[in-house]
């Protein structure tokens, strides 16, 4: 592989995981127009684990948190202790039961649907309409009031609503954190508090396409031996995939979305229109 190529890849695969324009919806239409071959699944499941660092960077007290309180809770089930488990004057722990909760109708809707969704709807012309769904998602996001749920009035029909949504964001074109984000937005989740859970809670989904990706690296694809290309291509998601995160949470304290929706729509119908006329 190119490593020019392997660093591009890695740059749109950090932006736009993490930027709520779809990353797979942009896959299928670029290689549907410009008739681009699926890169190698070693390579794809490092660049899902640049996205992945990313996110660990940046909320890494965070997540440093939630691990400590994941191991707390273990310890005191060990210790013969009943923890309760959404106690809410331990608000990481609240936040990791949130999580573990979204994560669940995620991972079914993922595992039952997820070769439906592929076969069905990876055409340019349906990820068009599926991107001016999503523009008109962040178009209401954006101008939903900031509610007045933090963590400690957070529940968990407000997780399993999030969890849902993600897993519909398997269909290409429908952007994970931009639906993601809406959902917490009218649960009445704050600003803050809707943007941080979601990028937390990708945490676990990009893990699982890893591990759903990874389990056949070994059997069917090439083995990591193009080095460069693939530290590259890891690095530049990274990098990326930080950068686009920052950016997307300076845009949601500005109430700026809107400017994703017209973006999404404009791609949306140019990809429609494409389809037409290439038909």
């Amino acid at each position: 592989m190119d490593l020019l190529y392997a660093i591009l890849l890695g740059i749109l695969q950090g932006l736009t995981e993490f930027l709520p324009i779809s990353s797979s919806g942009h896959l299928v239409i670029a290689q549907d127009i410009f008739n681009i071959q699926g890169a190698d699944l070693a390579f794809d499941v490092m660049l899902h684990l640049g996205t992945l660092v990313a996110v660990l960077i940046y909320y890494w007290q965070d997540v440093l948190n939630l691990i400590s309180e994941f191991f707390i809770l273990i310890g005191d089930f060990i210790k013969g202790k009943r923890p309760k488990l959404l106690d809410y004057s331990r608000p990481y722990r609240v936040l990791m039961v949130m999580i573990i909760i979204a994560t669940v109708p995620t991972a079914i809707i993922g595992l039952v649907f997820n070769d439906l969704f592929s076969r069905l709807f990876e055409t340019a012309d349906f990820v068009g309409y599926a991107l001016i769904v999503t523009g008109i998602l962040l178009w209401i996001a954006n101008g939903i009031v900031s509610g007045r749920k933090d963590i400690k009035h957070m529940t968990a029909g407000d997780a399993v609503t999030v969890g849902l949504i993600q897993g519909l964001a398997i269909t290409p074109g429908i952007s994970r954190s931009g639906s993601t984000i809406f959902a917490g937005l009218i649960r009445g989740l704050n600003r803050e508090l809707a943007t941080r859970f979601s990028f937390l809670l990708s945490i676990p989904a990009i893990l699982g396409a890893v591990v759903v990706e990874g389990k056949d690296v070994f059997e069917g694809a090439s083995a990591l031996h193009e080095v460069m290309p693939v530290l590259a291509g890891f690095v530049a998601a990274a990098v990326s995939g930080y950068l686009a995160i920052r950016f997307l949470i300076s845009v949601l304290q500005k109430r700026k979305l809107n400017y994703f929706s017209y973006y999404c729509w404009a791609v949306g119908i140019l990809s429609i229109l494409y389809t037409w006329f290439a038909a």
